[in-house]
Parts: structure tokens; sequence; C-alpha cells
């Protein structure tokens, strides 16, 4: 008999699935208040001893184990966690002035294939269920005794790729009965999977959505990123424009910047020119993130000067630009790293 993942469930539905085990109402409240804790049943202990058996015999705890941790000096943690059937992946605990903020993972592996990324160093071993993505806030909130505030998509995985499974968490994560994260505080990244984003639209979710682009023109971001030869950066952009025009959300846009293949400020003026021709009217914000030296990829950051060239330019161009902060560059703590040099 194939066991129900009951932290897959919502509390409308945990309650059912209680109810049909013969068992009154109140016990789901219990169960649910343990599962938010990250408890697995041998915890619940104002269960009575049979009901938990009950629960061990035809349900189970998809949580996320530590199997390595990782603390910075800048006060950033690493977590390895390992699944139920082995599989392993990566979180990344951020603390900032406003709140505590996670990077999770949606996939163990990744399919996209993208030259500058660890994450899909060993292609896709498989996608996780939303109780497997929801498990790395309950196991991080456990060990660090302190909340979550916001969230990333943006750890190991295409989120997209995975559509129906990070919607369910979504409403898992942001449900009022749950961890109750605003919308408004989670972020999802993607490479531009076009047919997903034109989904996403329809969800209702207010979260901000942001996009992996990393190059201004299409030969160059297809050599970065095969994606871009199913949906070039003309469908991705208008698909970003529909987007806004449908939800009123912001958009921000994602720019890895690497050493002499996208960082000169011709690059930055075409990534300017691409923007308004597509994107015209909505807010612009580009995230600019100097590429992480995977050893695997051989591809380097661009110098400082580099950098902030790139980033005068699009503000000249009146795009706002921002470099990404570097937390836990002493623990190597961009994803894919970690799972990369300890899985077989």
């Amino acid at each position: 008999m194939e066991k129900i993942d009951i932290l897959s469930m919502n509390k409308e539905e945990l309650t059912a699935y209680i109810v049909s085990l013969g068992e009154p109402k109140f016990r789901a409240s219990q169960i649910w208040g343990w599962l938010l804790k990250g408890a697995d049943f041998s915890e619940m202990k104002n269960l009575p001893a049979a009901l938990r058996a009950k629960l061990a015999e035809n349900a189970f705890v998809a949580s996320a184990k530590i199997a390595k941790k990782f603390v910075s000096k800048d006060g950033t943690i690493k977590y390895l966690y390992e699944l139920y059937d082995g599989e392993r992946i990566e979180s990344v605990f951020m603390r900032y002035k406003h709140g505590n903020t996670i990077c999770l993972s949606t996939e163990a592996g990744c399919p996209m294939g993208c030259a500058f990324c660890a994450s899909t160093l060993k292609g896709l071993s498989r996608r996780l269920l939303p109780s497997e993505i929801l498990s790395q806030i309950l196991s991080t909130q456990k060990d660090t005794g302190e909340r979550v505030d916001g969230i990333v998509l943006m750890g190991i995985g295409e989120p997209l790729d995975n559509y129906d499974n990070v919607i369910k968490f979504l409403r898992l994560v942001g449900s009022p009965d749950g961890l109750n994260i605003g919308y408004r505080h989670i972020s999802l990244s993607t490479c531009g999977l076009v047919d997903r984003m034109e989904k996403l639209a329809k969800e209702n979710l207010p979260i901000t959505l942001s996009i992996s682009l990393h190059a201004a023109d299409d030969q160059t971001r297809s050599s970065l990123m095969p994606v871009n030869k199913r949906w070039n950066i003309e469908q991705l952009l208008k698909a970003c424009r529909s987007y806004f025009d449908q939800t009123g959300r912001r958009l921000s846009f994602e720019y890895t910047l690497v050493r002499g293949k996208n960082d000169s400020t011709a690059d930055a003026n075409r990534l300017a020119d691409v923007l308004y021709r597509y994107c015209s009217g909505m807010p612009l914000h580009v995230n600019l993130i100097p590429v992480n030296n995977v050893e695997e990829r051989g591809f380097l950051p661009s110098e400082k000067s580099g950098i902030e060239a790139f980033a005068a330019t699009l503000e000249g161009r009146k795009i706002t630009a921002t470099v990404r902060r570097k937390l836990g560059s002493d623990i190597d703590a961009s994803c894919g790293q970690l799972r990369a040099e300890h899985s077989s």
C-alpha cells in the first residue's frame, strides 16, 4: 500500500483524511500544529499511541534531514538536506535587517542546462513534493529557532518545471492556517518557461516573478541558456509584458555577469534597449549577479570596475540596477555546489 504524503495536505484535506481513519476532527488540528513545527509522528506526544501507529502505517512526513550545515561569518547558513529516498538538496538561510529569508530548492538537480550553473551539472534527478519544499523551511526554523519571513524560490531546480507541486507549496505556505508568509514576501525565479508564466498569471498569487535573462541578444543567451532556443528573448519579454498587464505585479530581471561574455557597457546598453522595446511603461529593475566560480564551468565573474560601469550605464538609462549582496561567500552559498560535491 502506498503511503499518504501528509505534509502536502492543506488543513481541510488533512481533516478529511483523519476523519476517514475513524478519528475525531480535533485530532487533525493537533497533527497540523505538530507538522508546522517540523515534527514526525513519534514526536506528537499528545496523540494516543494507537493513532501515532496508525499514522506511521498509512502516511509519511516528507521531512528534510540535515546532512551538512555550514555557517558563514556573516550569519548566513547553508544546509545540505537529505530526503527520504537519499536525494540531496540545498537551502540557504539569510539574515537581513528586515527579517530572515530562505532560498529554497524545488527540484533535485535541474534539467535546464544553463552553462554557468552548478545545479544542472548532473541534470534532473526528480521533482520535489510540496511537502519537501515546505520541509526545508520547517527544518530550518526548527534548527535556528528563528522565523522565516521571506522566501526566494531560486535554489536548485526550475520552479515552473515543477509547476503543480510549487503552486501547492505556495498555497500551503501562504495559508493563514499555515506559516502565513505573505505572498508579497515570496519571489519565484524562472529561466523563462513562457507557457508556465502564462498559467502563473492566472493563479491569483501576488508573488514577485524574477526572470533570469542574463543576455540581451539571442545568440549570447542561447549559448548560456538552452531554454532560449525554445522561447527566445522576444517571446519571453512579451510574456513578461502580458504577466504585468494581467497581475499588476512588478517583475525583476536577473542578469549574471560573466567576464568577457555579457558584461560590457555595450551589453548594458543593448539590455536597456531590449527592455524598453518590449517592457516600456513597466517598472524596470535589474538585479546584477557576478557569476559564481564553478570549477566545471570555467566562467569568471566580472571585474568590480566592470560591474560598476554596467550598473551605472543602466541607471543612466533610467533602469534601476542593484548588485546582489554576496552573502555566505566563505561557505560557497550559491546553490548546487554543495550537492555536486556530496552526491555519488
